[in-house]
């Protein structure tokens, strides 16, 4: 691997495979043993796993090997059809699409439209939501995704508005009673994180969402980093939104996300922020809009397909491993990054009680962003926030001797000290 330090000299560094068996001699034990693991053999659908430990599922889910037969479809569907292409199912594929999404957040057919980014979604969704003298506030949280905050933030005065913003006591949760009192009879919107991304905090939904009913509020979750580690029901929750993608833990690629509004919602509301194929007759060019029936209304302009494309094969193995089965693994590993944490002192930046943690564990260590590129430079994949520290996320295909060796490979960094040579590097996403 290559990496830039910040005065432009390109540094190479050896892989090693393992850590030196005198260090692994050495290291803390944990109270782990081998279990059946029945959702390994799904590792074959994804290449990368052969050639890299690939812990970093929270940033982008690996690669289902369907997916360069799914783009050549693609590739196959524009070059014989050209512009018919969009008659033979582009057109609807943001709704068909949504609905290979559907099942994993409980949602019915026709109730999920693929959209471009969350932060869209979540703009649309604060253009439809009524703003009044009597209800004019938005609640968020200090720990919300920034790309939403900016978004919010920034919209909400537009349409008469104010942001309320929870904040946190910990930098890892956001308490619940905290949350519900900042809900009042002026909240028109609450737009949180379902899974806080920096700590992997869940926050309460069901809860969060009956008591602002109770005040008269809408709710849209954001639920980016829940949505294929952890079991999400739109219908037992009763949220009137849901944003996601299948970027991450769906390993369905960037481009595929996806929004769910409740029957309810697109019956009573159409958003401002929208597009001709929101439209109830898109292609009579009408000027005047006339928003179309269910989640087609939730729509903007024109879909990004080869994205649709891609974004359908993870989402199917997720559910072919089932959700109960991801989530069980998803609490073991987790379980058993928290204790080797412990056993070197590492400072925890996520949640210690299972239940309120989702499927990534981040701790810091000392210098930990040059620690965290000296692991990428030994393949073993992860990345590193601000505030977090290093965040390891395995998933249903993860291997427990690969949760054990991130771990290992930090003694060794830190041993050798072989993070010095990372400690000017500018990381980007990872």
């Amino acid at each position: 691997m290559v990496v830039h330090s910040r005065k432009g000299a390109s540094l190479s560094f050896p892989r090693p495979l393992a850590p030196p068996a005198s260090l692994l001699s050495l290291a803390p034990r944990s109270s782990y043993s081998p279990v059946p693991d029945t959702l390994l053999k799904y590792r074959e659908e994804f290449p990368i796993l052969s050639t890299c430990t690939y812990l970093v599922s929270n940033s982008l889910g690996a690669m289902p090997k369907g997916v360069p037969g799914r783009l050549q479809e693609y590739a196959d569907a524009w070059r014989t059809h050209g512009v018919r292409a969009w008659a033979k199912g582009w057109w609807e594929m943001p709704v068909t699409v949504g609905d290979v999404v559907a099942p994993l957040i409980g949602a019915a057919p026709s109730e999920v439209g693929i959209v471009p980014t969350v932060t869209m979604a979540q703009a649309t969704v604060l253009s439809a939501v009524p703003i009044t003298d009597e209800r004019d506030e938005i609640v968020m949280t200090e720990l919300d995704f920034p790309s939403v905050r900016y978004a919010i933030e920034h919209l909400a005065p537009k349409f008469g508005a104010r942001v309320v913003v929870v904040p946190s006591e910990d930098g890892i949760s956001i308490d619940q009673a905290a949350l519900h009192a900042a809900i009042t009879e002026r909240t028109a919107l609450v737009c949180v994180s379902h899974v806080l991304f920096r700590s992997a905090y869940i926050i309460d939904a069901d809860a969060l969402v009956a008591h602002a009913h109770a005040m008269g509020a809408l709710v849209s979750l954001d639920a980016y980093h829940s949505v294929g580690v952890i079991p999400v029901d739109v219908k037992r929750s009763d949220v009137d939104f849901l944003a996601g993608g299948v970027l991450k833990w769906l390993c369905g690629g960037p481009g595929g996300c996806f929004l769910y509004a409740s029957p309810a919602m697109s019956e009573r509301l159409a958003p401002a922020l929208t597009g001709w194929q929101a439209h109830r007759r898109p292609f009579a060019f009408d000027t005047k809009m006339d928003p179309a029936d269910g989640i087609w209304r939730w729509l903007g302009g024109t879909p990004t397909v080869p994205s649709l494309y891609a974004a359908t094969e993870g989402p199917r193995i997720v559910h072919e491993a089932g959700m109960a089965n991801v989530r069980a693994k998803s609490q073991r590993q987790t379980a058993l990054l928290v204790e080797l944490a412990d056993a070197r002192g590492y400072r925890l930046t996520a949640p210690r009680d299972a239940a309120r943690r989702g499927g990534t564990i981040a701790f810091d260590v000392p210098h930990a962003a040059a620690v965290a590129q000296a692991l990428l430079a030994r393949d073993v994949v992860i990345d590193y926030r601000p505030g977090a520290g290093i965040r390891v996320a395995p998933h249903f295909y993860s291997t427990d001797d690969e949760v054990q060796r991130v771990v290992l490979e930090i003694d060794d960094i830190l041993a050798t000290e072989a993070w010095k040579p990372f400690a000017d590097s500018r990381p980007t996403v990872t």
